[in-house]
Order: structure tokens, then C-alpha cells, then sequence
């Protein structure tokens, strides 16, 4: 399985995309967020990454820079199922709320007849903590991730019967998700910022993670890879450096910092 960053950056970024990665596995592709706009479509195109072999798609929560690129993925399929050009369906996961505000989305932004259409080949799955679906041919386990701020579901997916990757959205760890983490062969957690941004960033107060907190939690729950993302871009030639350097101090794993369209093979 391949893992490509289409954006790794936070809501306010401007110098990389907002925060969203898309998993291929034999020619099957799962998007994880959409970003903030339209902005989703280049970083598919950058990535050789045809927007509408995407089938299946989740959604963490409702925050603009994880979900309005919604509208833009949907418009594609939908001209694709209107003109005959595409057959099958579009899967769409998340919990209650994203899926009320996918479909509000929907309904307001595409004609009647548009709406239609979205109606009978998009579907919207409801996912509850816990639950686990087959996708790309892997099980998801879906989990409420506890947020503090809107409501957020995480997910892990099995990469074989031993080995996982689990992604826990944009808040730092929370003990609930322990079961989900703890000797992950894949960790996904964001990283705001170098611990000498504290002042300046104050990232506890967004609910966020220095790097050093990032790193110190995956080292405590044994995770072997740790990949860090939803970072702040004041210096985004020097982010991977900075943070591997203070990532080290304190995690003894293979740390990732990638960049935006980078690559990674989950071995």
C-alpha cells in the first residue's frame, strides 16, 4: 500500500495544501479529507491521481479546510454519471453530522437535477466508533476520537493480519484511542509546530501537538512509524529538517515529515 500527502498543512495555511492524503492499493485509491477548495483537484492532478477513480472517500469532521473540497470531487462524478462517462457509485464515510452536512451540501450547491443523480449513485455510510467496513480491500475500523472541538472520527486500517496504520485526525492523542494506537506499525499525528513555537502558535489552546508531544506520545504507545502532519508553514523549506531533528530527541522509530504529493510505501 502507498500512502500520498495531497496537503499537509492546517486550516490557514498558505504555502502548502490543507491537510489531506489519499491510501492506493492495487489500483484502488481511498481519499482521507478533501481539503478547503478546489485547490483539491490540482493536488489530485499533481499526484497522477484521476479524481474520479476515487471510490471511496471519508471524512473526519466538519471543519471547512477538511471538507469543502467536497463540493468539487462531488461536481466531477457528477457530470461524469449525468454524460454516461462513469458507471457505479461514489462511497462517502463519516459520522452523522458530515453526512447531514454532505448531503446539505449537495442540495444546495447542484441543480435539481444534479441532485438527482447525487441521490442514486452517491452514497452516504453513516459510520459509528467502532464499526469496521471493507475498503480497497482492507478492514477500516472507524473510531470517535473524543475532539474537544467538533465532533472527529479516526479510523485504522489493516495492512495485513498483524500490521496497521492508524490515523487519528487532527487533535492530539486522546487515552480513549489507546486500543487503536498502541503498537501500531503506522501512526498518523499532527504536529503544529517546533516546541519553540509555543508562544507564538500556542497549539493547546487549538487542541494540537508541539512535535515533541507528537513524538513522545508515539514512543510511549511503541508505534514504529510515525508519520506527522497538519503543521504550520513559516518555514516550509526547512519543516522537514526542523522537525525530524526535534522529532528525534524523544522518538526512537522511523519519523516522516512529508511534504506536500510525497510518497510513502507502508512497508
Amino acid at each position: 500500500m502507498k500512502l500520498t500527502m495531497l496537503g499537509t498543512g492546517h486550516a490557514m495555511v498558505t504555502e502548502c495544501y490543507n491537510t489531506c492524503f489519499a491510501l492506493q492499493d492495487e489500483g484502488k485509491y481511498f481519499l482521507i479529507d478533501c481539503g478547503g477548495g478546489n485547490g483539491i483537484l490540482r493536488q489530485l492532478k499533481r499526484a497522477g491521481i484521476p479524481v474520479t477513480d476515487i471510490r471511496d472517500l471519508f471524512i473526519t469532521h466538519r471543519h471547512v479546510d477538511h471538507m469543502t473540497g467536497f463540493v468539487w470531487i462531488l461536481r466531477s462524478f457528477l457530470a461524469g454519471f449525468r454524460s454516461g462517462r462513469l458507471e457505479g457509485e461514489l462511497r462517502v464515510y463519516g459520522h452523522d453530522e458530515v453526512m447531514h452536512i454532505a448531503d446539505r451540501m449537495a442540495s444546495y450547491f447542484f441543480t435539481e437535477q444534479e441532485y438527482d443523480v447525487f441521490k442514486e449513485r452517491v452514497k452516504l455510510i453513516e459510520v459509528h466508533d467502532g464499526e469496521s467496513f471493507e475498503i480497497i480491500g482492507h478492514k477500516v475500523t472507524f473510531f470517535d476520537i473524543q475532539s474537544n472541538k467538533a465532533k472527529q472520527f479516526g479510523f485504522r486500517i489493516m495492512l495485513d493480519d498483524e500490521r496497521w496504520l492508524t490515523c487519528l485526525g487532527d487533535e492530539a492523542y486522546h487515552d480513549c484511542c489507546e486500543k487503536y494506537v498502541l503498537d501500531a506499525e503506522w501512526l498518523m499525528h499532527e504536529a503544529f509546530c517546533l516546541s519553540t513555537g509555543n508562544i507564538r502558535f500556542d497549539p493547546k489552546e487549538k487542541y494540537h501537538s508541539t512535535v515533541a508531544d507528537a513524538c513522545a506520545a508515539a514512543e510511549e504507545l511503541g508505534v514504529h512509524n510515525l508519520i506527522l502532519y497538519h503543521t504550520e508553514d513559516s518555514d516550509l523549506p526547512g519543516r522537514k529538517q526542523a522537525y525530524t531533528a526535534e522529532g528525534r530527541t524523544v522518538f526512537s522509530g522511523r519519523l516522516y515529515v512529508p511534504d506536500d504529493l510525497e510518497t510513502i510505501v507502508l512497508e
